[in-house]
């Protein structure tokens, strides 16, 4: 998936949270046959949650605002005019 500045962060991350899902059970039934002992199969998934990291940030913080990208934060109004 390559996204562009158009693509609805919810929709991304729904795909990156499926890619980890997908991965984990993929990982899940290695252990299960036998080619990832049980006492390694913590390691192997802490190691895919790192590759999959943005499945822990929230989504809120995947979009940088206009007014931020510029350097402009917005301040608070005070009934100031």
């Amino acid at each position: 998936m390559r996204p562009t500045p158009a693509t609805p962060p919810e929709f991304v991350h729904e795909f990156v949270s499926d890619m980890y899902r997908f991965e984990l059970r993929r990982l899940r039934g290695r252990q299960i046959r036998g080619e990832i002992e049980k006492e390694d199969y913590a390691g192997h998934v802490v190691a895919l949650r790192k590759r999959y990291i943005l499945v822990s940030v929230p989504i809120r913080r995947w979009v940088i605002r206009q007014d931020e990208r510029e350097g402009r934060a917005e301040l608070p109004s005070r009934g100031l005019t």
